[in-house]
């Protein structure tokens, strides 16, 4: 209701909050002025200091245009014509003083129109006609000479609410709103000349509205309220508002001119600005005495001590004033509340709200006829204010809280305190307070509490508000404890503070909480949090206050300024048993791809062999260190499997090794050196070996140790082209049937020329001599380092006795012997 009253008065009449054009930000007018929003049904120009409408820039979806604060001197008929959609209209305070008579032929939707504060000579009637669907028109504060309606309004079904008038509107007459009296409106107000010359009997007897405001001065006619109030009798209203109801004067005379109001039902009635002295006020509240009107204002009035004022004792007073509701705001005088001398007019008031009123204390005498509303410490207090439930002092300068607790301790139905915006909570004033048991609700937001002051504070609430108090423990509170015990709290305010940090547990020790203010805190946008958030709405149980407006991100960075409402982390992000699975299942896939890999390309094999051939070379190198080591003592390394021993002794050698130039080639049956390492034997004569042999078949491709020859010659010829490698093929082999792990093997067959040993025999002569050209020539160095290493092999032999010999080929024995 009070909100609804504010907006009316304020736009009706002019009231204090309406900011001046000088007041608003000026921008230079561009070529598009104007800001077009909300799916271009929108449009800002508000204070562009344009002189005319941009209708050019609008386009023809526009519903609501605000062209308020400029200096629009006419609207024509072009200017709106292209929206045929708008319904909002605002052009108030400019300087509109010609309205065309089609302006708004095409905009029968529009249901919203403020031209109010413009220089309109004349009601613009026909320009209106058109508008059967207006439902708000504010046109008030023109320059018209009177306020006769024409007939067209009678068609304007579908008004609600009406402003109208200006100041030099001199008087009302009988016939000026004649066209509104079958229209039911919830708002009118009128507004007239500071120095109303007439009003018409029966002018406002037509007017059926719930709200009704009157900005008029009857300095010089004061008589003319007594009319106005007849013409509202026995009508019904919600709020009855007088602005500047005598501007300049005080009323000294003594006709009764409220006497009208025993006959008006209505449930407040508010006097906004104005003089008022004692007499005027008495003589409205002995006759409210007799109204139905039960919630009373006085705000920004001009209060003065009436010097005819005659205090005749108990008859002075006023006794019987019954309200819900009496509010005395922003009186800068404070004899207005003893106005009689007395504070009887107080007694039978429920509810009394008093700000910025200047005053600091009250006599102890006052408290017996009105029960009070300042402590002073020289008064008794006992069985004042019998029934208070409410008691709120805030928007003072009040300083103790152990003066409050003494004045309130005697309250026997006090629940609530208001302490907010004052200036309590110094430790020196609280100290040793006693409190009423009873009081559920302590709201002190707004204060200066040090840490010492939480000791004074009642124990029995259940609601409890300290925020924005410099707490060094309370509004700079930066994280919640997670034992939080309070059996009895049910609301807890604790926005402002510096905590980032919340969770489920963070007040799960707190079982009657039903409301929690928590906002304006840099929170930490985490799982936590999230799950926090989403379990407090799901379940209801808890009201967030200001939520989601005051709940945002301060972390991280990228989150800043987010509302936590808008924040959605991942599932899988805040589920720790869903990332346990998912790790646990992806490492498990991970090791089985890897077992897979190993499988197919047999790694295990070749690490193996990688860390013999380390080993390997680790001990060659220090045996050439000690000199013990020769370069190509043999002109080729034969790899060839067990099962092709016997063609490799009595085909391969005797054709290589017994001719007039032979070859030195090395064969493990005969070559190695007993007593080495396998691995460590075949690394070694093949590095000792400018060529490598093998002879390949199917038995070689199913050997472990052809395997192990071929890898090392592999990695001896890495970075090389394979030349010093002779693929033999002694019997067919299929590359696409070879294992995985002989791939280069594979790549040799299917890249490198190979030989082919042909079982026919009159072409074997061909092969031998193919295979000496890809051997080349034995060198003399090589023949050298042939016998020196058969003579040390020899010897070797010799010293390792028989059992050696019998694995020597029998050919090798000769050369031994000798």
């Amino acid at each position: 209701m009070i909100w609804k009253l504010i907006h009316f008065s304020g736009v009706f009449l002019g009231a204090l909050t309406l900011p001046t054009p000088s007041s608003l930000p000026t921008t230079n007018t561009e070529e598009r002025p104007c800001q077009i929003y909300n799916s271009d049904r929108s449009a800002d120009c508000l204070g562009r200091q344009l002189d005319s409408i941009p209708w050019r820039q609008f386009p023809p979806t526009l519903e609501e245009i605000d062209l308020s604060y400029n200096k629009l001197q006419a609207v024509y008929a072009d200017d709106l014509f292209h929206l045929p959609k708008l319904r909002i209209l605002k052009l108030q305070y400019n300087n509109i003083s010609y309205i065309d008579n089609d302006a708004f032929r095409n905009n029968t939707l529009l249901e919203y129109l403020d031209i109010f504060n413009n220089s309109l000579q004349e009601i613009p009637a026909r320009a209106l006609t058109p508008l059967v669907n207006l439902k708000e028109l504010y046109m008030s504060n023109n320059l018209y000479i009177n306020a006769t309606l024409a007939d067209c309004f009678s068609k304007l079904s579908r008004l609600q609410v009406l402003s109208m008038g200006g100041p030099l509107v001199m008087g009302l007459k009988k016939k000026d709103f004649q066209p509104l009296k079958n229209l039911k409106l919830q708002g009118f107000a009128i507004k007239c000349s500071s120095h109303l010359h007439y009003y018409e009997p029966g002018s406002l007897e037509v007017i059926q509205t719930s709200q009704m405001g009157f900005d008029m001065a009857i300095d010089q006619h004061p008589n003319a309220l007594v009319h106005m109030l007849q013409d509202l009798a026995n009508k019904t209203f919600t709020v009855i508002q007088f602005r500047n109801l005598f501007e300049f004067t005080y009323y000294m005379g003594q006709e009764d001119i409220f006497q009208g109001l025993k006959h008006i039902k209505a449930k407040q009635l508010i006097f906004h600005r104005g003089k008022f002295n004692e007499n005027l006020i008495r003589m409205a509240l002995i006759n409210l005495q007799a109204t139905s009107i039960k919630r009373l204002r006085l705000q920004y009035i001009d209060f003065a001590r009436s010097p005819t004022f005659v205090d005749s004792g108990a008859s002075s007073s006023i006794t019987d004033l019954v309200l819900d509701k009496l509010d005395l705001w922003y009186i800068s005088n404070p004899d207005v509340l003893r106005f009689d001398w007395r504070f009887t007019w107080f007694k039978k008031v429920k509810q009394l709200s008093i700000q910025h009123v200047y005053f600091n204390s009250a006599p102890c005498d006052s408290w017996v006829e009105m029960n009070g509303f300042v402590f002073n410490q020289r008064c008794d207090y006992k069985n004042t204010m019998p029934n208070l439930h409410t008691f709120n002092t805030s928007n003072n300068e009040l300083t103790s809280l152990k003066d409050l607790s003494s004045l309130t301790k005697e309250f026997q139905e006090l629940k609530v305190l208001d302490f907010s915006y004052n200036k309590l909570g110094s430790a020196k004033d609280s100290q040793n307070c006693v409190w009423k048991q009873n009081i559920t609700k302590f709201i002190a937001h707004h204060n200066n509490f040090v840490g010492e002051a939480l000791s004074c504070l009642p124990t029995t609430v259940q609601y409890l508000d300290l925020s924005y108090c410099d707490l060094d423990h309370g509004n700079k509170i930066k994280f919640i404890p997670s034992k939080w015990e309070s059996a009895s709290l049910q609301s807890l305010a604790l926005d402002g503070n510096s905590f980032g940090l919340i969770s489920k547990k963070s007040f799960e020790d707190m079982p009657q909480l039903s409301q929690l203010q928590a906002g304006n805190n840099p929170y930490h946008c985490t799982c936590e949090l999230h799950a926090f958030i989403q379990d407090t709405i799901s379940k209801g149980k808890v009201n967030l206050t200001n939520w989601p407006e005051n709940y945002k991100c301060y972390h991280p960075e990228a989150l800043l300024n987010t509302v936590i409402a808008k924040y959605f982390p991942g599932h899988v992000a805040c589920d720790i048993r869903l990332v346990i699975i998912i790790c646990v299942a992806t490492t498990t896939a991970v090791i089985l791809i890897l077992m897979l890999i190993c499988y197919i390309f047999d790694l295990p094999w070749y690490t193996k062999a990688t860390y013999q051939i380390i080993r390997a070379k680790y001990r060659a190198h220090k045996e050439k260190a000690a000199g013990d080591l020769e370069t190509f003592t043999y002109h080729a390394f034969i790899s060839y499997s067990h099962s092709d021993a016997d063609w490799v002794r009595h085909q391969l050698l005797p054709c290589l090794e017994n001719n007039t130039n032979p070859y030195r080639l090395c064969i493990h049956e005969r070559d190695f050196m007993p007593g080495k390492w396998i691995i460590d034997n075949i690394i070694e004569n093949i590095e000792s070996s400018r060529k490598v042999m093998f002879i390949l078949s199917r038995h070689f491709v199913n050997s472990e140790w052809c395997n192990y020859e071929l890898y090392f010659a592999q990695q001896r010829a890495m970075g090389k082209t394979f030349s010093d490698v002779i693929l033999v093929v002694k019997e067919p082999i299929d590359p696409n049937s070879l294992p995985s792990k002989y791939c280069k093997l594979k790549k040799m067959l299917s890249t490198k020329t190979y030989l082919e040993w042909p079982q026919q025999v009159n072409q074997q002569a061909f092969f031998w001599a193919q295979l000496r050209s890809v051997l080349g020539k034995p060198t003399t160095q090589e023949r050298a380092n042939s016998v020196k290493r058969r003579t040390l092999s020899a010897g070797r032999i010799s010293v390792i006795g028989p059992p050696i010999e019998e694995r020597v080929p029998e050919e090798d024995k000769m050369t031994v012997e000798k």
